[in-house]
């Protein structure tokens, strides 16, 4: 499953780690994703998101109602 927030959209960053002598390899920034459950009132069920810290703010921030619009309006499923 893709490391992607559903509301941010935050992916992966991608760069380099570098050694003491200077040799470079690849490595992988990941967001901090945590699938997290909400009571959805206007559905009357709970839907399940996929979301990154920041975006946990921000549905306390907006409300659950206001992020679920946004999901659905980038084309994502609820």
């Amino acid at each position: 499953m893709a490391r992607r927030c559903m509301l941010t959209g935050r992916e992966p960053g991608f760069g380099r780690n570098v050694s003491h002598s200077h040799r470079r390899t690849s490595r992988r920034f990941d967001p901090n994703i945590q699938t997290k459950r909400y009571w959805y009132a206007a559905e009357g069920r709970y839907v399940r998101l996929r979301l990154s810290a920041a975006a946990i703010r921000t549905v306390d921030r907006i409300g659950i109602d206001a992020a679920v619009a946004r999901i659905r309006a980038q084309g994502g499923k609820v």
